[in-house]
């Protein structure tokens, strides 16, 4: 079993800045990179951002580089996205996942879904 919750969401104007969290359960949290994906209305989801299990490793988006910082602590089981400078597009509900497999780098399949957190940045 694992559970995944997010927080942080709400709604923010352009130029401003949000930090979303993502809680894991479980005590082998250390074992698993983690990733960021949000999903608009009417699109595919997509990917934003991604951490190695130690936090050294991270890839992001093009869409978001520059703009959005992800990490982890994992004494206490959390991975954050520190978003800034947020954009009319980043609106969507954001979502955290983690694969099947530990010690998984660079990740290509996620296995596992937070519930999301909205994310609305107006103009």
């Amino acid at each position: 079993q694992v559970q995944l919750v997010e927080s942080g969401g709400g709604l923010v104007q352009a130029g401003g800045s949000l930090r979303l969290s993502c809680a894991a359960s479980g005590r082998t949290f250390s074992r698993y990179s983690m990733g960021w994906f949000r999903q608009a209305p009417g699109k595919e989801r997509e990917f934003v951002a991604a951490i190695d299990w130690v936090g050294i490793n991270t890839y992001y988006a093009d869409s978001v580089k520059g703009r959005f910082t992800i990490s982890r602590d994992n004494a206490k089981n959390t991975v954050y996205l520190q978003m800034n400078s947020l954009k009319p597009e980043d609106t969507a509900v954001y979502y955290c996942a983690r694969p099947s497999s530990e010690y998984y780098w660079p990740v290509k399949q996620y296995n596992y879904w937070g519930q999301g957190t909205q994310v609305t940045v107006s103009s």
